[in-house]
């Protein structure tokens, strides 16, 4: 299968891999790859212990739950995989995209 290819600036190919999953599993909510993604790709939810999400601004006693980052707007990712190298967790699925 061919992935979409770009070229660097040194003319080496490159194949974006874009942010397709996190996992609320593997997830901490340390928000890390929120900071670094400059293309609002995430969000902090709040999720329960029946595995819920939930807005936490919504929630006034969101003290018993924990919170994890979700793909929220996929479309914006770039692909450059800033969040999945401050992720410590290996909480995110990144795929190139077919041609």
């Amino acid at each position: 299968m061919a992935f979409l290819t770009f070229t660097k600036r040194d003319g080496t190919p490159w194949v974006p891999k874009y942010l397709t999953a996190i996992s609320k599993e593997l997830c901490i909510g340390c928000g890390r790859c929120f900071k670094v993604c400059t293309q609002k790709v995430m969000k902090m939810m709040g999720i329960n212990e029946d595995g819920e999400l939930f807005d936490p601004q919504d929630d006034d006693d969101d003290d018993s739950n924990r919170k994890i980052m979700v793909l929220e707007h996929a479309g914006n990712c770039i692909g450059c995989e800033a969040c999945v190298t401050v992720c410590g967790k290996s909480a995110q699925t990144h795929e190139p995209m077919p041609a």
